[in-house]
């Protein structure tokens, strides 16, 4: 419509373990996918048999996602359609990676990563249910001795190792005896495996009865000090390795549970001694708080036992304020006086030197659930293909294509500067699911965010290697006959189409077909995305483009989404909120749909969708309609002259056009549906009732109404196409609205005198409105009295003054020096100061403007809607001036008009 050529392709990403993940839950008669593939999304019981292989399972759900794209009208160019696992795609990928790999930007080697145990494969935030981006974090194993055996304890405050109290275990888990790199540990069960994947040896020696572990003490590294074993229910036996230290001064969980264990033990004379002896030692100096932070915590929030929520945010907070407040108090040595971050550090180093501290590598966001249902953790993976993200000269090409592309929203482009910073090297293989092997390693599959980064280039490929093009069929057939070099040729420019023609026996007028097309439509001008992809997949698409291409066809810009909730909350099967897209318009209709999901929420934010809403536009889209149908196909005639309301209405209609399209010019898609579909109902429906009942013959309105209706359908075509197309018809035009051209705004018709006269003419009904409210009076005769030539004379010296900074004192004596000004009395100082005051509170747009008009003809705008407020009031209206001799002003109501602010009088 504004005459750019477009290319809007799909293709369908198999890649990955979702579809393994839920065709295996499906084999194994999961109750919970069973319900969600019959009541969810509708599937027949006899089709559930097809899902149990994953290469069915995505062609079905294929197919009908297109066809809901077709249904809610999506203008696809369907001949460019592929998937992920298509052998030419596979081929195309193989290419991708083989380049990179040339580079050095694969690497080979030794790093940590997310596993599932069960996959035996690192795992993104494609692999986890609920797309987690597994997080892994150092923590440190502080090494607590008794009698040449190790307890590890898992912690991220290894400098609070001089406050520690007591040790916890959990009663319920089971603990074993393991030597690990040839040392005694005691830890619990679960930890065995997450230490294996570390590329720890470990050998299990057996279980460790509870008698063995609660009450018993062990040694302090640090302090040499005994302390004992405590129960704490509360220890998660596969976080860390299931051994806890205590620091009840500066911990708030471990106060509240040493306070709750004393309550518990009060009868038990051991125990009972045990805790008494047991108390809170003070490690570090915070300002404002005393000796025991933890207890102050505690109190601030109220916190009743050790399930309280608060203690979450108790906790939170005095870590926080600790690390970057706190100061190492006397009773911890050498580190006296030192802040505690620094003091972390040093007590690390210390340490770890003497072999009394370990890391151990966790999952900060733990629990990470694999998508076979598999709990992840952390590991050591030998011999892993990455990709090497950490490169320097990488990192500059990725910054340097970021600074130049749009983005939107633009507060996210700290997030991506960020992204870039941090990316190190990332697994780009694993040994399961779907997708393109690996070139140099056919025992791997490249993993689904690396495959996927670069796939828009596939779409001018595409449409060459589908059935049609005889030529190609060969290569499908055997993909290893295509070479590199026709990538390079008709994607990067390199080679020669001679010899890439002799390579491939493709004819040189397809390849020239092929490259040109390349050249045509790339760059991609916007790639849309999830906001939550900023931080992996829409990062890598910066970084690949930079390495693969010339600058020339980098990114243009991203725009990243929120999620669509349904009546406020997240999409989920559980609260079986899930709306299947075809199912949405079955119920709703195309057009509800898309401009319900638009019409909540800008660029960023989550869009809450509702089904009052959604019905609530189908009443304004069917209104519409409605307009159309009455106003019919024939072309109306009019007064040759625009009356001022007809004026208004077409000004306010240039207006729309100008902000709707600014909107859509930056994606402030909510924004032009409430200019288009909202905003520009509110102005007809005021002109309408300003014109009153329809008089044939007698006025502009249905061509008015028609011209409006017009520019209304065609700035809808993309919102709501199918209600456009509707429209567009109705109303006699030819051809589709959406090859018509975009409406412009047209500044002859924008006209500023116009709207202020109407914006007075409502003022005055909304004034009217309010004494009849306020009064109770059911009028007989409503009088109207406008301001008298030498208001206006001081309102303009006024906003004069005004715009000068002139002082008020300094205002009144000018006015006041004018002979004919002064002979008006009290009546004109009283009136100047009043002036000036508002003047001084106007906004300065508003005085330049007033300033330009001048002398407002009140008199005509308030004459020419005398009818509008008889109609609206059902009385007589007058209207006077306030110097008009033979004026009626029985309650002496005239004296009170102001410019702009006609005075009133009911009786």
């Amino acid at each position: 419509m504004k005459g750019y050529n477009t290319l809007f392709p799909m293709g369908f990403h198999y890649t990955g373990t979702p579809l393994f993940a839920m065709s295996k839950r499906l084999r194994e008669g999961d109750p919970e996918i069973l319900k969600t593939f019959t009541k969810v999304y509708g599937i027949p019981p006899e089709t559930l048999e097809k899902l149990k292989d994953p290469k069915s399972m995505a062609s079905y759900f294929r197919e009908d996602i297109k066809k809901g794209m077709i249904e809610i009208g999506f203008s696809i160019d369907w001949r460019r359609e592929f998937t992920t696992i298509d052998p030419l795609y596979n081929r195309f990928i193989e290419w991708h990676f083989q380049t990179l790999n040339r580079k050095g930007l694969i690497t080979k080697g030794t790093h940590p990563v997310a596993w599932c145990p069960n996959d035996k494969s690192p795992v993104g935030v494609v692999d986890t249910q609920g797309d987690v981006e597994p997080d892994i974090g150092e923590s440190y194993l502080v090494k607590f001795q008794k009698e040449g055996v190790s307890y590890p304890t898992s912690t991220l405050r290894p400098e609070t190792i001089f406050g520690v109290t007591n040790l916890w275990v959990n009663p319920d888990a089971t603990y074993v005896r393991a030597r690990v790199d040839g040392e005694l540990w005691i830890v619990s069960k679960e930890a065995v495996e997450k230490l294996q994947h570390q590329n720890h040896k470990v050998t299990m020696e057996g279980e460790i009865p509870e008698s063995e572990l609660l009450w018993k003490t062990v040694q302090n590294p640090v302090t040499n000090s005994e302390i004992p074993i405590l129960p704490g229910s509360f220890v998660e036996p596969d976080n860390g390795t299931g051994v806890v230290m205590s620091v009840p001064g500066h911990a708030p969980y471990d106060y509240q549970a040493l306070a709750d264990l004393k309550q518990r033990y009060t009868d038990l004379a051991g125990p009972q001694q045990v805790l008494q002896d047991t108390t809170p030692i003070s490690i570090i100096r915070l300002e404002g708080f005393s000796d025991l932070p933890a207890a102050d915590l505690i109190e601030k929030f109220k916190v009743k036992d050790q399930n309280d929520p608060h203690l979450e945010h108790a906790t939170q907070e005095l870590y926080s304020k600790e690390f970057h407040d706190g100061i190492m108090k006397e009773n911890t040595g050498s580190y006296s006086g030192m802040p505690v971050a620094k003091a972390r550090e040093a007590i690390v180093r210390e340490l770890t030197s003497q072999g009394k501290i370990e890391t151990l590598l966790e999952l900060r966001n733990a629990p990470v659930i694999c998508r076979c249902g598999t709990k992840c953790l952390v590991h050591i993976l030998e011999n892993q293909w990455f990709i090497n993200y950490g490169d320097p000269e990488w990192k500059k090409l990725a910054h340097k294509c970021l600074d130049q592309m749009t983005i939107l929203p633009e507060d996210l482009r700290g997030e991506f500067n960020y992204t870039i910073d941090w990316l190190r090297e990332r697994a780009c293989a694993r040994a399961v699911g779907l997708g393109t092997k690996l070139p140099w390693d056919q025992n791997w599959i490249i993993e689904a965010l690396s495959d996927s980064v670069i796939y828009m280039a596939y779409y001018l490929l595409s449409k060459y290697f589908t059935k049609d093009w005889v030529v190609f069929k060969k290569f499908e057939r055997d993909t290893s006959r295509l070479p590199d070099a026709f990538f390079n040729f008709t994607l990067l420019g390199d080679g020669t189409i001679d010899t890439v023609a002799e390579q491939t026996k493709i004819p040189k007028r397809i390849l020239n077909a092929i490259r040109a097309e390349f050249q045509y439509f790339y760059p991609v001008d916007m790639r849309h995305s999830a906001r939550d992809l900023v931080s992996n997949h829409l990062s890598f698409y910066i970084f690949h483009h930079t390495s693969l291409f010339p600058e020339k066809q980098w990114p243009k810009g991203i725009v990243a989404n929120g999620f669509v909730l349904m009546e406020g909350a997240k999409m989920s099967k559980s609260l079986e909120n899930i709306i299947p897209l075809r199912q949405g318009i079955a119920k709703f209709g195309a057009d509800p749909v898309r401009v319900g999901v638009m019409a909540t929420a800008e660029l960023g934010q989550d869009t809450d969708f509702s089904e009052m809403l959604a019905l609530s536009i189908h009443e304004r889209l069917s209104a519409l309609i409605g307009q159309a149908r009455k106003l019919g196909t024939k072309k109306t005639a009019g007064k040759p002259k625009l009356s001022t309301l007809d004026r208004w209405m077409i000004s306010r209609l240039s207006n729309a056009v100008q902000s709707a399209t600014n909107a859509l010019d930056r994606l402030r898609v909510r924004e032009a549906i409430n200019i288009i579909v909202y905003q520009l109902d509110n102005d007809i429906a005021w002109y309408k009732r300003r014109l009153g009942p329809k008089k044939p013959r007698s006025d502009n309105r249905d061509r008015v109404l028609r011209r409006v209706l017009e520019t209304r359908t065609r700035m809808m075509a993309p919102l709501a196409p199918h209600t456009a197309e509707e429209i567009w018809s109705r109303i006699g035009n030819k051809g589709f609205v959406v090859q018509a051209d975009w409406p412009e705004e047209s500044e002859n018709e924008k006209d500023a005198v116009a709207e202020r006269a109407e914006a007075l003419i409502r003022q005055a009904l909304e004034d009217t409105g309010e004494i009849l409210k306020a009064t109770g009076i059911t009028p007989k005769r409503i009088a109207y009295y406008t301001a008298s030539d030498w208001k206006w004379e001081v309102y303009l010296k006024a906003l004069k003054a005004a715009k000068e900074k002139m002082r008020q004192g300094d205002f009144i004596k000018d006015v006041m020096g004018d002979p004919r000004l002064r002979s008006l009395g009290k009546a004109a100082a009283d009136y100047a100061a009043k002036a000036i005051q508002q003047a001084n509170q106007m906004p300065d747009e508003m005085k330049q403007s007033r300033l330009r008009d001048g002398v407002t003809a009140e008199n005509t705008i308030f004459a020419d809607s005398v009818d509008f407020y008889q109609r609206e009031f059902k009385c007589t209206v007058d209207l006077w001036n306030e110097g008009d001799p033979s004026i009626n002003d029985p309650k002496g109501r005239a004296r009170m008009s102001e410019p702009y602010r006609p005075a009133i009088y009911l009786e």
